[in-house]
Formats: structure tokens, sequence, C-alpha cells
């Protein structure tokens, strides 16, 4: 078996016994789109910050390839790597302020 297999089966052998408590809860809430609004603010920052975290990677890994090949230049591209990584930043906090938006919304 191979080493996505185990993590799945894995997953799985965990999220079951999740699903059958939560079974009685949610006939409840069933037509209550606030249980869905929590989940989608979740991944949405989960998302964000998956992204936000791969671009932060790929500007650095440029940023010191370009002062690997040109060191006079690492004070300007340092600069505009640090300002591109600020605006990264920024989205995933922007992510985080909705996420915290959506999820006031929603009452336990």
């Amino acid at each position: 078996m191979t080493k996505l297999g185990k993590l799945l089966t894995a997953l799985l052998a965990f999220l079951t016994p999740a699903m059958a408590f939560a079974e009685e809860g949610a006939a409840a809430v069933a037509d209550s789109p606030m249980g869905l609004i929590a989940i989608a603010a979740g991944i949405g920052l989960g998302i964000a910050a998956a992204f936000a975290g791969l671009g932060q990677g790929i500007a650095t890994n440029g940023a010191l390839q370009g002062v690997a090949r040109n060191p006079q230049a690492s004070g300007k591209i340092m600069t505009l790597m640090i300002i591109g990584l600020a605006l990264i930043e920024s989205l995933v906090i922007y992510a985080f302020v909705i996420a915290i938006m959506l999820t006031l919304k929603v009452n336990v």
C-alpha cells in the first residue's frame, strides 16, 4: 500500500466516528446555512494561506536566484521582495478578516 493509501485509510478511520456523532445534531440544523458558512470560512482561509505560502516561496526563490546571479543588486532585490511578500501577506489577512466576519454571523 502506498503512503497516500495509508494516509487516506487513517483519515477515514479517524473521521468515521466523528460523522456518526455529528448525525444527531445535523437533523436540527438541516435547513440552516450557518454550518456551511463556518465550513466555507475555514476552507477559504486554508486555501488562502496555502497559496500565499506557495507564492512567498516562489518570490523568495526568485529573489535569492537574482542575488546569486548579481550580488551588487541585492539591496534593490531584497527591498522589492519584502514589498512583494507584504502584499501577499495582506491578501491572507483580508481572507482572515472575511473568515472572522463570516464566523461571527454563525449563531452557535
